[in-house]
């Protein structure tokens, strides 16, 4: 299995993270990969089981010579809380280190009232405190928008109306355990290098549908986050001369044209809907065989693989990863995107895999949590001190850890 690379933290930290997200490893599997010796490994391992943070498992499944014993995390290793953050609800989990989901909820949210971010800190506190006396290793925000960084977590976002919000020191501060906020697609593209498809591919790009376009870049292993915390924002590409007005202020980007909005309205419009239908309605309809809401699902296809098959030539990257909950109806996005995005392609790219998966709030929630999980992959980046704090609390033992 190949693992996050660049400026890999070969820490205590290093190898719970590489337990969790493995779901158990030999101390020879260990040592290959986070690259240190059989010797330490053993000296880290024993520590580690000592403190009460790994536990010995099974013996894995021989192949003629000696069977290892497998290592795995104790439950005592901590949990994580990931949140995001919508215009009118927020979606909180609570993973173990590895990302399996233990509890989710979804709870109502104005992120336009002036108390937004008094809410949210409350929010997460009775989540977390709901969750009884259990180490929470930190806390990981997914936003649509633009952040600084992971580890101050200023947040910009036309989709929520934000300008300059110090999301993450005001978390931190109010809660007491390490933040790291994120644009939620990076995020995502981060869950899919820990636990998806791109856990086998240092390269991929992550492109999400719904409410917005985005996109997530992975090179080398690591999410390219451009100099403001922005990189990805292709739903604000400009695809056609003037057009419907966006969130962003301007006209004719490809979410004004194919996001969740413009699709309601133009099936409204066009009679597919009745006037207070939903984007759920209009699936509705072309899974019923409607010819023209079939119709409005491929034509969106068309310019999403259009700029789809731009991002390719540019970044040639091993597979795509098309993503969100506007998956739910790809079998009709499907024909007009193919069509699209192959044509556009030069002859030795035409081949690059397109994985869809189904992702609801629950999964982008999730995606959150793996912000934190990832930090002991990374010595520093941008999750900065909030990244340190978090692989600090994952070497402690847990007694110490739950008030730190």
């Amino acid at each position: 299995m190949s693992r996050p690379s660049g400026n890999a933290d070969v820490t205590r930290s290093a190898i719970l993270a590489f337990l969790g997200t493995s779901g158990g490893a030999s101390r020879a599997d260990l040592a290959r990969g986070l690259g240190v010796s059989p010797a330490l490994m053993t000296q880290l391992v024993k520590d580690l089981i000592s403190d009460g943070l790994v536990r010995e498992l099974a013996m894995s499944p021989s192949n003629g010579g000696r069977p290892a014993r497998l290592l795995g995390l104790a439950a005592s290793a901590g949990r994580v809380i990931g949140m995001k953050v919508a215009n009118d609800h927020v979606a909180l989990v609570e993973t173990e280190l590895g990302g399996q989901v233990l509890r989710a909820e979804s709870r109502p949210f104005n992120a336009s009232s002036v108390t937004f971010l008094s809410a949210l800190v409350e929010l997460v506190r009775e989540f977390r405190d709901s969750g009884g006396v259990v180490p929470i290793l930190g806390v990981g925000v997914g936003v649509p928008g633009s952040v600084d960084a992971q580890g101050s977590g200023v947040v910009d976002s036309s989709l929520l109306g934000w300008r300059q919000v110090p999301l993450g020191a005001m978390l931190s501060r109010e809660l007491g355990v390490p933040v790291l906020v994120e644009n939620n697609v990076n995020a995502l593209a981060v869950a899919e290098r820990l636990y998806g498809p791109g856990r086998d591919h240092a390269d991929f790009l992550v492109v999400t549908i719904g409410e917005g376009v985005g996109a997530g870049f992975v090179t080398g292993g690591t999410v390219v986050r451009g100099s403001r915390g922005g990189a990805g924002e292709i739903g604000h590409i400009a695809a056609v001369t003037g057009g419907p007005l966006c969130t962003c202020g301007n006209r004719g980007c490809i979410e004004a044209l194919i996001g969740e909005a413009a699709l309601v309205a133009q099936a409204r419009r066009s009679g597919v809907i009745q006037p207070a239908g939903t984007v759920a309605d209009l699936q509705a309809e072309a899974d019923r065989g409607n010819p023209m809401a079939q119709d409005i699902f491929s034509e969106a296809g068309q310019p999403l693989g259009r700029i789809v098959s731009g991002l390719v030539q540019v970044l040639d990257p091993e597979i795509v990863i098309v993503s969100g909950e506007g998956t739910m109806a790809w079998s009709h996005w499907k024909e007009g995107f193919e069509q699209a995005f192959r044509s556009a392609l030069t002859s030795d790219r035409r081949s690059v895999p397109v994985i869809v998966e189904s992702w609801d709030d629950e999964g982008w929630a999730r995606g959150a949590a793996a912000l934190v999980a990832s930090t002991p992959f990374y010595s520093g980046e941008s999750s900065g001190e909030q990244g340190r704090r978090v692989r600090a609390r994952l070497s402690t033992p847990a007694v110490e850890a739950i008030g730190s």
